[in-house]
């Protein structure tokens, strides 16, 4: 499947993006044992009954984390049919759907906490995506938005770093749609944090 990611405005057709057959199952079991999610799972800080979202789930590592912890309701959603047969077997407890940033298919105001790691520089448009994610959010619920970089990035996942002003870009575009937005660099991530 060909794609268009902001970031880069061309189209592609990486098997990371929309993974599909055998390059698909072969990079989600890459980005199970590349992605780390303690420290966003802790960043987080999911409390007793809060619903999460996930954006862009992949294979399911993280939203595996996230039913571990006390949240009421785990969902998500991801453009790849690949990956949704992926992550359920690694979450089963969580509620996995086909969809997108732009486009979750949820309701107003569903969740308390919404993340989405090393998807954000993917999404076709960023704008669509932050305004999903607002939309979605409760007052006062918390988003957490998170991509290759961080104080020490493993080497393979360097190239993937985004330059400052895209960076720029998903913090600008945070602050005009939430409050409290904070960069922090986490051991592998640059992790943005914002309050609806």
């Amino acid at each position: 499947m060909e794609t268009r990611p902001w970031t880069s405005g061309q189209a592609t057709r990486s098997a990371f993006i929309v993974p599909d057959g055998l390059r698909g199952r072969l990079a989600g079991r890459l980005m199970l044992r590349m992605n780390r999610q303690d420290e966003v799972a802790a960043l987080l800080g999911v409390r007793p009954g809060e619903r999460v979202l996930e954006i862009g789930y992949g294979p399911g590592g993280l939203v595996r984390r996230l039913t571990r912890t006390p949240a009421g309701r785990v969902c998500g959603v991801d453009p790849s049919p690949e990956m949704r047969a992926m992550a359920v077997k690694h979450a089963p407890r969580a509620e996995l759907r086909l969809g997108s940033a732009a486009d979750t298919g949820f309701g107003d105001a569903e969740f308390d906490c919404v993340v989405s790691v090393n998807s954000v520089a993917l999404w076709p448009c960023l704008e669509s995506g932050l305004d999903e994610l607002r939309r979605v959010t409760r007052p006062g619920g918390r988003v957490l938005i998170a991509w290759h970089g961080g104080r020490r990035p493993p080497r393979v996942a360097r190239r993937f770093r985004l330059p400052d002003d895209q960076l720029r870009r998903v913090e600008d575009g945070l602050r005009r749609r939430f409050a409290d937005v904070t960069r922090r660099e986490l051991t592998e991530l640059t992790a943005f944090t914002a309050r609806r």
